[in-house]
């Protein structure tokens, strides 16, 4: 059906009325959405400080306008946030009717070191920070570190060589470029272009593989040339790579499964994910096998030539309804997979979040990062992919990673270490590992105390690794309360597996569980991003605030081994609350939607014609600036029937069937989410043999296609219009 324009103005009296999202950040330049009545060209945002100017509005019609909050801000000591009142003004500078809260949160004196790569001669290490913009460069003799300007929102990086000269690559979240340093003298650099919202990178040959989330893909990108040589679709949020013999591994956060792509073309040659029956060896879950519905986030990935085999790890096969209500199954370790197409099995260590790995090919040892631990395992390889009896004794130890003296604690001293509980060394981190390329001394990125730890590992395969120091490499404490909650977001105190981000990866999505409260059934594990402005949490609701959440579920994750005192209480709803939602990648330069762009799966659409539609067959449910009923008090918590699944379809009588009625969620940052709907159901299908598989890399068009609550029938053109504006937010 046609809908018209909204018109360009009115007569009405021009005021501003909200603004969306009210929580940005100032890690880049953030879309902002400005709602009003008569706006028009000539208008701007008045910001008072931290932002302290007029932001310059792009108009789109009389009650819609769009800037960018800039990057460059001025925060005083060691605030961490600030809400503003924003108003408008005219052309003349008049103040107009209305105002509207906004908070920024000051990322970018917030370092959250994320990643490293190792030069091939051992003696430079290079570390980035994705919220500051940073490249750490590390001489690992003299122990000095140098702070370099990376671009904006570095997020991978890798080793390269071209032309017989080394560099270190680095793909960045917010800009379509690949920045490369000269591993010998990092103040030469070369620039390329690349996708942007890149999530990860590995380097073979002279071609860059480059993981990227806006539209869930894999680009190969020649160094030399800085030409793209192929760009091939994968499975919703890639991450982690890795080159292998059947050619180059992809994991997939939401669906947990592994993509092997043909290195030369892209071409899709397996997909490798666990199902009913596959070997869990050791941990909580070993007697749950038959019930297994598929994998978990690939959270590292290694491939070991010699062995032909590729080890992953994560916090194990996604355990679907079973007869014994077993739930929130996380049983953290390192799965052994045939590249070929072939999930061997799982080995759980019962405890603990597993991130980076790093493989010693010539003693056949696999270094394992636990960040909610605090540890490093070490593992024997061999017995590892030998067969499930050797890989019940893999593991030979363990070294931990104490935090800094004087490091601000989430409890008492004494609290740590007693009735099976994790040690202080949960407050480090350890994120990402380089091994040295004598095999004898191991380098672990410790993410939240900011250092780089130093272990002698020349005797790990007799038991003998120690660690050696850390390197500091920036101050790590101007947001005191906010870094002990992120330790806490991550931290498993109470060694059941189970963690903030073991459901909700980087305070994002986290695929589906079963299940996480009652009814007990498939649920998908939603965003927390920007979730502060939007209680009450949970279906049904019953959680009315970040605090009693943080302490609900804090205490549920330890199994009340202890429950939070106040302060863990504020800290960790601290460091949650200050998430916010990504931007669009999907915007023009101004932030405004496009009026024409097209879509992840190829047809094209109008967002401007797409604002027009979604107000009038989406605003009532999902009403600006958030795009959901809770973010108003008068009408939060509403519950509706609105048509879509009661549940997930796989073993259904397993499963609660619950009330059929939910809130509508914000769209905000939709463009983002995988899978959607409460159930999971739309991207998400279940498999004849008890596995769960893709449906769909584009849910958004089964909702829009597939009308739920009070909505009518639109056609092709209208769908895709819609869509597009869906895209923006």
């Amino acid at each position: 059906m046609a809908v018209a324009a909204v018109a360009a103005c009115t007569s009405r009296p021009a005021r501003l009325t909200a603004v969306g999202p009210r929580l940005v950040s100032d890690q880049t330049g953030y879309a902002l959405a400005v709602y009003g009545a008569g706006l028009a060209p000539g208008m701007r945002l008045r910001a008072p400080a931290p932002v302290g100017r007029d932001l310059p509005l792009e108009v789109v019609d009389a009650g819609h306008a769009y800037t960018r909050i800039p990057k460059e801000l001025r925060w005083s000591g060691e605030q961490d946030e600030a809400t503003v009142s924003v108003r408008l003004v005219d052309a003349g500078g008049r103040v107009l009717p209305g105002e509207a809260p906004l908070t920024i949160v000051s990322d970018s004196a917030f370092h959250d070191p994320i990643a490293m790569a190792l030069s091939r001669d051992g003696r430079r290490l290079f570390v980035i920070s994705s919220t500051t913009d940073s490249l750490f460069a590390v001489d690992t003799l003299s122990r000095k570190v140098r702070e370099l300007r990376a671009g904006d929102g570095p997020r991978a990086v890798a080793p390269a060589e071209v032309a017989g000269r080394e560099w270190i690559a680095v793909a960045h979240e917010f800009q379509a470029e690949l920045l490369l340093f000269a591993a010998d003298d990092p103040d030469t650099t070369r620039r390329l272009p690349a996708p942007s919202f890149a999530s990860g990178l590995a380097v073979a040959g002279g071609v860059a593989y480059l993981a990227e989330r806006a539209l869930d893909t894999v680009a190969a990108i020649d160094l030399a040339t800085g030409r793209q040589l192929w760009r091939a679709p994968v499975a919703p949020h890639p991450r982690a790579l890795a080159m292998t013999a059947a050619g180059i591994a992809v994991g997939s956060l939401q669906t947990g499964e592994v993509e092997v792509l043909d290195p030369s073309s892209g071409a899709r040659r397996a997909g490798i994910v666990p199902g009913p029956g596959v070997p869990i060896i050791g941990g909580g879950t070993a007697g749950y096998r038959e019930y297994v519905m598929g994998g978990s986030a690939p959270r590292g990935l290694a491939f070991s030539p010699r062995l032909g085999r590729l080890f992953l790890s994560s916090i194990g096969p996604n355990i679907g309804p079973n007869p014994q209500r077993m739930e929130v199954s996380m049983n953290g370790g390192v799965a052994v997979l045939d590249p070929a197409g072939a999930y061997l099995r799982h080995l759980g260590f019962g405890a603990g979040v597993p991130e980076g790995l790093a493989l010693d090919e010539a003693r056949g040892l696999l270094y394992v990062a636990d960040v909610a631990l605090g540890l490093v395992r070490i593992v024997d390889a061999a017995k590892l992919a030998e067969n499930d009896t050797s890989a019940t004794a893999a593991v030979l130890g363990q070294v931990a990673l104490p935090p800094p003296a004087a490091w601000p604690m989430a409890r008492p001293a004494g609290d740590y270490g007693v009735r099976g509980r994790a040690g202080p060394e949960l407050h480090s981190g350890p994120w990402a590992l380089a091994l040295a390329p004598d095999g004898n001394t191991l380098y672990v990125l410790c993410r939240f105390t900011g250092t780089v730890a130093r272990l002698d590992v020349g005797e790990a395969a007799r038991g003998g690794a120690r660690l050696i120091d850390q390197i500091p490499l920036a101050p790590m404490l101007a947001h005191r309360q906010r870094r002990v909650g992120q330790a806490l977001y991550y931290a498993d105190l109470g060694r059941t597996g189970i963690t903030c981000d073991a459901c909700h990866i980087e305070g994002h999505t986290g695929g589906i569980l079963f299940t996480k409260t009652r009814p007990m059934r498939i649920y998908r594990s939603t965003s927390i991003l920007g979730s502060r402005d939007t209680p009450p949490y949970f279906t049904p609701a019953s959680q009315q605030s970040l605090e009693e959440t943080a302490s609900f579920v804090g205490g549920r994750n330890r199994g009340h081994n202890p429950d939070l005192v106040d302060n863990e209480v504020r800290a960790l709803a601290h460091y949650t609350g200050l998430l916010a939602v990504p931007p669009s990648p999907f915007v023009d330069e101004a932030g405004a939607p496009r009026s024409r762009l097209e879509l992840p799966d190829g047809q094209t659409g109008d967002a401007r014609r797409g604002l027009a539609l979604f107000g009038q067959h989406c605003a009532r449910c999902h009403p600006s600036p958030l795009f959901t009923t809770d973010q108003d008090p008068r009408t939060r918590g509403v519950y509706d029937d609105v048509g879509t699944p009661l549940f997930f379809p796989l073993r259904e009588r397993m499963q609660d069937l619950g009330a059929g009625v939910y809130a509508p969620p914000s769209l905000l940052g939709v463009w983002d989410v995988f899978p959607l709907l409460n159930t999971g159901t739309a991207g998400i299908h279940a498999l004849p043999d008890g596995r769960v598989a893709t449906k769909t890399r584009f849910p958004l068009r089964e909702i829009v296609e597939k009308p739920h609550g009070r909505t009518i029938p639109l056609d092709r053109e209208d769908h895709n219009d819609l869509l597009t504006f869906l895209l923006s937010l």
